[in-house]
C-alpha cells in the first residue's frame, strides 16, 4: 500500500462537475492499494497518515501531525500509485489489487479515519475525478506500508 500525502491549505475533488469532497487546512491523501495488501496494512497506513509530522510547530519545524492541528483529510483512491514503473516508458498495473477487493480496503480506510473523529472527505472509488489543491510548502511525502 502506498499513500501520497500532501500538506494543503485547501483541496477538493469533483466527479461529473460536482464537488464530492472538499477540505481546508489538512492533508490530501492519494491511496494506492497493491495485491498483497490487507486490513493489517490498512491499519498501519492509517496510523502513519494521521501521525506523520508534516505541520509546523511555533518554531517552524515539522513536529505536528494532523491530530495536533485539528486538520481535515481528503482521501482519494489512485490505483496508479500501485503501478510497476521500474522498466520501460509505460507503467504496468499487475501489482495493483483488483478493483473489487481494493474498494473494500479503501472504504475500510475511510471509515476507520472517520471513526477517529477527524473531519474526513473522500473521492469516489473508481470514478474519473478532478482533484484541485493548494500544496502548502510544498510538502509531499510518499508512504509505504
Amino acid at each position: 500500500m502506498k499513500a501520497l500525502i500532501q500538506r494543503v491549505t485547501s483541496s477538493m475533488v469533483e466527479v461529473d462537475d460536482k464537488i464530492v469532497g472538499q477540505i481546508d487546512s489538512g492533508l490530501l491523501v492519494f491511496v494506492g492499494i497493491e495485491k498483497q495488501d490487507d486490513l493489517l496494512n490498512a491499519d498501519k497506513m492509517i496510523e502513519r497518515i494521521i501521525s506523520y509530522r508534516v505541520f509546523s510547530d511555533p518554531d517552524g519545524k515539522m513536529n505536528l501531525n494532523l491530530k495536533d492541528i485539528g486538520g481535515s483529510i481528503l482521501i482519494v483512491s489512485q490505483f496508479t500509485l500501485a503501478a510497476d514503473t521500474k522498466n520501460g516508458t509505460r507503467a504496468g498495473f499487475s501489482t495493483a489489487m483488483p478493483p473489487i477487493q481494493a474498494e473494500s480496503i479503501y472504504d475500510y480506510i475511510v471509515e476507520k479515519i472517520k471513526a477517529l473523529k477527524i473531519d474526513t472527505q473522500c473521492g469516489i472509488f473508481g470514478a474519473e475525478m478532478k482533484v484541485s489543491l493548494v500544496n502548502d510548502g510544498p510538502v509531499t511525502f510518499l508512504l509505504d506500508a
